[in-house]
């Protein structure tokens, strides 16, 4: 089933245009009776900090985003339920009723490294409709930028061996499973047990045998035997329902010589619990004397990017790993923290003349950066790899046949000049007046730009522990306009 129709088939059994915060619902309302409704915004979508303490993110879920604002609509139902809530007007459920969505979009495209601040989404339209998909945009990009990130971590702890999502029966709900396969494998992930989401997304399905098939044959053996005369092309069994190196491995030798004699390649061998590092390590051994040094082995359990890391150093003897919980929950840090900011606004009296706005915080990284932006990514042309991330105003171009200055937002004082560089816009424009002007890649395409471009990305920017930090700076442009706007509010 090809991508489009894959989301066309997912979209058709349900409206998400009511899965929204109801304040988005009061401040459209709102909007419109004040004469605001269309005056034009510009909001940004942003995060603050990398989840697990990491130095670099990855966006994912556009396509999603892209399937919802296509498919915005009111059904009766909706005007039915937000009339009987008796605190709208009946010109705002008109609107409603007749909605069209109109806005500008631009976004990063998936798969890209990313990294805080930065606008990942630009939404520019009326007041109504830009500030009332801000849920489900938040929704869609931080559930799926969170699991990219989490498995492109477990992925990059793998060193080269292939990693499985196994997730689906510890995920939160059907999109979490559905979703999170989805993202994983876009970072990086082999394929996934999440069957749905091959039919779907052509992310490939894999799995073994529960131990559950063991257990209904009289013997481990037998059990064994009878899935390799069903799969003889793809069989690996799963060796530890009961005792890994006393039957577990001694019945898959057995029946694996007994594959080879037929003129069978087996597959391997799958270890779930134990200590996997002492396990798989006997297990290579009693393999190789068995002559049966193609078969793999993989592991599985609880894993994360520590304990993958960890098991690797011992010199576990693993060929790939299948990870579930730990990767589809993104269990030690499960929220991205994505948020929608108004960044520049019209007026009734000028509704098309965008003003820029800025948020105020005690805390200094809550302040947003104003205006309507653009961003880019400059590249050392030596190495080719990123130097640094460019926050501008829209209209700026940054012409990297000078040189030019950039401005550490946090320490302002801080500049530098970059010299013999090339810079790329990193946002592209994904809707232009409502109507869609983007293709989606197909997933492996995307999967394959989001390893292209964690190639142009430091080492040192992500390893685990204490990355180096990437920097996301400012303009002069704008530096110089949100420098002005801090002072005049603070000078009232």
């Amino acid at each position: 089933m090809s991508t489009e129709s894959a989301n066309e088939s997912l979209s058709a059994a349900r409206n998400l245009t009511m899965l929204v915060d109801f304040y988005e619902l009061t401040m459209a309302n709102g909007f419109l009776e004040n004469g605001l409704g269309e005056v034009r915004t510009c909001f940004d979508l942003f995060f603050r900090k990398v989840p697990d303490d990491g130095g670099y993110a990855i966006l994912a879920g556009l396509e999603q985003a892209i399937d919802y604002l296509k498919a915005l609509r009111f059904t009766e139902a909706d005007i039915w339920y937000l009339r009987e809530k008796r605190i709208f007007s009946e010109r705002f459920l008109q609107y409603l009723a007749d909605f069209r969505f109109a806005c500008d979009v631009w976004a990063i495209p998936e798969g890209t490294p990313i990294f805080p601040h930065e606008p990942l989404l630009t939404v520019c339209g009326p007041a109504m409709q830009a500030q009332f998909i801000e849920t489900m945009l938040l929704l869609t990009i931080n559930h799926q930028s969170l699991i990219a990130t989490k498995a492109n971590r477990i992925v990059r702890a793998a060193a080269g061996r292939p990693v499985m999502e196994f997730g689906s029966r510890r995920a939160q709900g059907a999109d979490g499973a559905l979703y999170g396969a989805r993202a994983a494998y876009i970072a990086g992930a082999a394929g996934t047990a999440c069957a749905i989401c091959d039919r779907e997304f052509d992310v490939p399905a894999l799995g073994t045998m529960a131990h559950s098939w063991v257990q209904m044959f009289p013997t481990e053996l037998e059990a064994f035997r009878a899935y390799a005369k069903i799969y003889p092309d793809a069989c690996t069994l799963l060796v530890d329902t009961y005792h890994v190196l006393k039957s577990g491995v001694p019945n898959a030798i057995k029946v694996f010589q007994e594959l080879k004699a037929e003129g069978y390649v087996p597959q391997g061998i799958r270890i779930d619990s134990g200590d996997i590092a002492y396990l798989s390590k006997k297990a290579r051994i009693m393999l190789d004397e068995a002559g049966l040094t193609e078969v793999r082995i993989i592991a599985s359990n609880s894993l994360d990017e520590y304990l993958i890391r960890d098991l690797l150093v011992q010199g576990a003897q693993i060929d790939s790993f299948g990870v579930g919980e730990r990767l589809v929950t993104s269990r030690s840090e499960p929220v991205f923290g994505g948020v929608y900011k108004l960044a520049a606004c019209g007026s009734a009296e000028a509704p098309d003349a965008l003003v820029p706005k800025i948020k105020l915080s005690e805390n200094a990284s809550k302040i947003t950066n104003p205006g309507h932006k653009a961003v880019w990514r400059l590249f050392d042309n030596e190495s080719g790899m990123a130097i640094a991330d460019v926050i501008t105003l829209a209209d700026e171009v940054i012409d990297d046949t000078k040189p030019y200055v950039i401005f550490d937002p946090e320490f302002t004082y801080k500049r530098k000049t970059l010299t013999d560089f090339t810079a790329r816009k990193l946002q592209v424009q994904i809707f232009k007046n409502g109507e869609c002007v983007y293709e989606c890649p197909p997933i492996k395409e995307i999967r394959g730009y989001c390893a292209e471009q964690l190639e142009l990305i430091w080492d040192e920017v992500k390893r685990f522990e204490n990355p180096h930090a990437y920097y996301v700076d400012l303009s002069e442009p704008l530096w110089k306009l949100k420098r002005e706007m801090l002072d005049r509010y603070f000078a009232e």
